[in-house]
């Protein structure tokens, strides 16, 4: 299994209904293996406005070799017009935990 590229995926949504519909998505396709939600509040710039909004970080363990079809069942179910979708790789980790992950990640064969 060392062809894993493991990493989080970052992702924020609008509402915990979003955030959790995403969520079950990715893990029933096999494109992550866990995913950690919390409320958090995010300020920036949009369209030349200060924002200030209450949003719902979603936290993605996953196989990155599948980034492009993580971003593509994001952008799918996602309200934004630009959501975050951003890949930090996994410097290490447990090794039991990352097994797990990576056996989690990997495609049904049918």
């Amino acid at each position: 299994m060392s062809s894993a590229q493991l990493g989080v995926v970052l992702v924020t949504a609008a509402s915990e209904l979003e955030a959790k519909t995403i969520a079950q998505s990715l893990i029933a396709t096999k494109l992550a293996a866990c995913v950690s939600i919390w409320p958090v509040r995010s300020i920036y710039t949009w369209q030349g406005e200060l924002e200030d909004s209450q949003e719902w970080q979603l936290l993605i363990k996953t196989d990155l070799n599948q980034f492009a079809q993580l971003e593509a069942k994001v952008r799918s179910l996602h309200a934004y017009d630009l959501p975050e979708i951003i890949a930090l790789p996994i410097a290490a980790g447990s090794a039991a935990y990352l097994d797990w992950l990576q056996t989690q990640t990997q495609p049904s064969i049918e």
